[in-house]
């Protein structure tokens, strides 16, 4: 089992969460805003099955990889939004429509965002662009 370090986590958040098939993913650096998390990962899905088999795969790889277990897990239901809390990095995994509705990254815009380089993300969007012109 290892510890990682706060924004080691949180980019492996992002990481599983996009090989996944998770989409605009952002970290939000938190450790001068609030005290009880030092990064939000913020991603969409884009339905609730698909949000589900994100969380359970993070679970799962974090467990596997790493001996960490949430410490706390909110809206596995139909709500839209999953929020799986590693105490150092918080991950919320939105449907489209509920991440509009809470806009997290407006609430804590002053956050500074560390720059993602995800592989997953690029190949989606040259996909996405080649199919939609």
């Amino acid at each position: 089992m290892s510890k990682l370090e706060s924004e080691a986590l949180a980019r492996r958040l992002a990481e599983l969460a996009d090989a996944k098939g998770a989409t605009e993913i952002v970290l939000l650096d938190m450790r001068e805003l609030a005290a009880y998390t030092d990064f939000l990962a913020i991603c969409t899905a884009r339905n609730e099955r698909l949000a589900r088999a994100i969380v359970d795969e993070v679970k799962l790889r974090l467990k596997e990889e790493h001996g960490l277990l949430p410490g706390g897990v909110a809206g596995e239901g139909a709500a839209g939004w999953i929020v799986l809390d590693y105490l150092d990095a918080v991950l919320h995994v939105f449907t489209a429509e509920e991440r509009e509705r809470y806009q997290l990254e407006d609430l804590w815009r002053e956050a500074p965002r560390p720059e993602l380089e995800l592989p997953q993300d690029g190949v989606r969007g040259h996909l996405y662009g080649a199919a939609h012109g």
